[in-house]
C-alpha cells in the first residue's frame, strides 16, 4: 500500500482517496472549499458578519453562528468550517483577538479591527440582508427536509403496505415535480 507520501498527499500532489476512489469533484480536499452548497455565502459575507456582530460585542464562535442564523430568519446559517476559519484570518490580521474564557475562544474585535469596521462597513454588502423575508417558494428546502423526515419516520416504523404507499406517493411526487418544469404550473390544491 505505501503510506500517504508515496502515494501522494499534502504539499501539492494529488489526493489519495484511503479506498483508491478519487473524490467526485476533482483531485483533492481543497475541492471542498469551492464548491457552492447549502446556505453558503461568500467568505467575504462570513468575513463582514463576524466583524460586524464582534463589533457589537464580544462572542464565541457558536454565538456567532446563531446570530447569524437569528438575524436572518434561519435562511443562513454558516457552519464552523465557515466560521472559525473565518475568524483565524481576522486573527491574523490583528482585527481581532482571540483568547480563551471558560475553556471557550471569546473573539473580541481591536483597536484596528475598529478602525477597520469604521472605514470600511459602508463598503460592505449587508450580509443580514435580503434574507428575512423568503421569496415565494423559496421555503423548498425545508419542506424537502420535512418530506424526508416523514418518509424516514415511515420506512422505520411502518409496515410494508405502509413502505410501499410511500414510494408510490414519492415517485408521483418526483414524475409530478418534472411535469410542472415540463408543462408549467398546475392547478392549485385546495
Amino acid at each position: 500500500m505505501g503510506d500517504l507520501r508515496e502515494r501522494g498527499g499534502r504539499n501539492g500532489r494529488r489526493y489519495h482517496h484511503p479506498r483508491g476512489h478519487r473524490p467526485p469533484f476533482g483531485d483533492g480536499p481543497e475541492i471542498r472549499r469551492r464548491r457552492g452548497g447549502r446556505g453558503r455565502r461568500p467568505r467575504g459575507d462570513v468575513r463582514a458578519a463576524v466583524l460586524l456582530l464582534v463589533a457589537e460585542q464580544p462572542m464565541h464562535g457558536y454565538q456567532i453562528m446563531q446570530a447569524i442564523a437569528e438575524r436572518t430568519g434561519g435562511v443562513w446559517a454558516p457552519s464552523p468550517g465557515a466560521v472559525y476559519p473565518a475568524i483565524n484570518l481576522l486573527e491574523d490580521e490583528g482585527l481581532v483577538v482571540v483568547t480563551a474564557e471558560s475553556g471557550r475562544r471569546l473573539v473580541t474585535l481591536t483597536d484596528a479591527g475598529r478602525e477597520h469596521v469604521a472605514e470600511h462597513s459602508a463598503e460592505w454588502t449587508d450580509p443580514f440582508g435580503g434574507t428575512g423575508e423568503p421569496e415565494p417558494g423559496a421555503d423548498l428546502r425545508r419542506l424537502m427536509h420535512e418530506l424526508a423526515d416523514a418518509a424516514r419516520q415511515v420506512g422505520r416504523a411502518g409496515d410494508d403496505a405502509q413502505r410501499a404507499a410511500a414510494a408510490t406517493i414519492l415517485t408521483d411526487a418526483r414524475r409530478s415535480l418534472y411535469l410542472l418544469l415540463a408543462d408549467g404550473p398546475p392547478e392549485p390544491t385546495t
